[in-house]
């Protein structure tokens, strides 16, 4: 995406709905080019299969299993979403390293090229730069959903390698039993009143939402989008003056005051909140400055050993069912404009989000470079290493 407002965003989202192009069915293969998915023309014999997908599902069911990785249940609603996908189309879903980031991801498909075992995924959710990269690497192949002329053009690769799913602001999460005073804003984050409270949601060696925090934090305290350094020296700051974790903080380490203040996502900041139901008591915070925006994106294993099931997960995705499910986890889905403009979102969901006005979002370009700045220099500059706890 360009580096723009909110809105502006949110106006070239809703300029997306384009007329579907005719499609074919995969076969069992891996395609070597982008393949669109089958047309719905015809009514279906069985319910649970989309009109004229039925050879295509099919062939997924005959391959019987998805491998999937780094889909925490409480991640975008992805729980909701991997369970209906098993009961619509009888398929096993492997679910591998919940709690990996976008770097795992990519080192994944890499350590199992020669892997059709159940530690080779087959398909892969990661940051906005990860896309572009893993295309370059010859680490995905391509494939174009049904719906795919409702995703804008900004937001996937025009060959079908790598395309967006959703989106979300930077938050911080708040447990409001152990901090009296709830930061406002990314300088409040330097006061004494947060020692040893502050926690990453992950590494920002590997993570892309670690990696994203930072750049945020650069935005807030004199950086732009093509100069991340300002977010490095911040969390030198941080580090310093003894306020950062350095322990990934998850919701259970929020809730037992370890991390008790938590930077995330806002969608899995308002989903955990509302799993914990007061208990602890949360408070979800959108910064008043630095608001950064984070699109991931989709993409199929070069090597997955199990294409077509790969395939038929994405069109769960990017249906209007699968979508929606993303919604109800806070996460603002890539076809919401399509879905906005058709009246079929639930007025009740649409009320549930917060505001994000003025949230900026990087280009590929900028993420790339940030990516490259801040994995290279975090050891050096901030130097503290952020691990996974029990």
């Amino acid at each position: 995406m360009q580096s723009k407002a909110f809105l502006r965003i949110v106006a070239l989202i809703l300029s997306a709905f384009l007329v579907l192009t005719a499609c074919v069915v995969p076969q069992s293969a891996a395609p070597t080019t982008a393949e669109p998915a089958p047309e719905a023309a015809a009514e279906s014999s069985d319910a649970s299969v989309p009109a004229g997908m039925e050879a295509f599902v099919e062939a997924a069911k005959a391959e019987g299993t998805l491998n999937v990785i780094a889909l925490p249940r409480d991640w975008c609603n992805y729980g909701e979403v991997i369970d209906s996908f098993k009961a619509t189309y009888g398929l096993e879903v492997n679910e591998l390293n919940p709690d990996a980031g976008s770097g795992d991801e990519i080192e994944a498909i890499k350590a199992n090229k020669d892997n059709q075992g159940p530690q080779a995924p087959d398909v892969i959710d990661v940051g906005f730069s990860f896309g572009a990269s893993s295309k370059a690497e010859e680490l995905i192949q391509p494939y174009k959903v049904a719906t795919w002329d409702t995703i804008p053009d900004d937001v996937k690769d025009a060959d079908g390698y790598w395309y967006g799913d959703y989106y979300g602001v930077l938050s911080f999460m708040v447990n409001t039993d152990v901090i009296e005073t709830v930061p406002q804003d990314w300088a409040d984050l330097l006061k004494p009143d947060y020692a040893n409270a502050i926690g990453l949601s992950g590494d920002p060696r590997t993570s892309n939402q670690a990696i994203q925090t930072v750049h945020a934090a650069s935005l807030a305290n004199g950086g732009t989008l093509d100069e991340p350094e300002k977010g490095l020296d911040f969390f030198a700051q941080l580090n310093a003056a003894g306020n950062l974790v350095p322990a990934i903080a998850n919701n259970a380490l929020l809730a037992r005051g370890e991390t008790p203040v938590r930077i995330t996502w806002d969608y899995l900041a308002l989903a955990g909140r509302d799993q914990m139901a007061g208990n602890p008591p949360i408070e979800v915070v959108i910064p008043a400055t630095g608001r950064f925006g984070g699109v991931y994106v989709q993409a199929i294993s070069a090597y997955a050993p199990h294409p077509n099931a790969a395939k038929l997960w994405m069109e769960h995705l990017y249906s209007d069912e699968g979508q929606i499910m993303w919604l109800k986890g806070y996460c603002h889905p890539i076809r919401e404009s399509d879905l906005r403009a058709r009246n079929v979102i639930p007025q009740d969901l649409l009320d549930k989000l917060p505001s994000v006005e003025g949230a900026i979002f990087a280009t590929v370009d900028q993420q790339t470079n940030a990516k490259t700045v801040i994995t290279e220099q975090w050891d050096q500059v901030v130097g503290a290493n952020i691990q996974a706890v029990e």
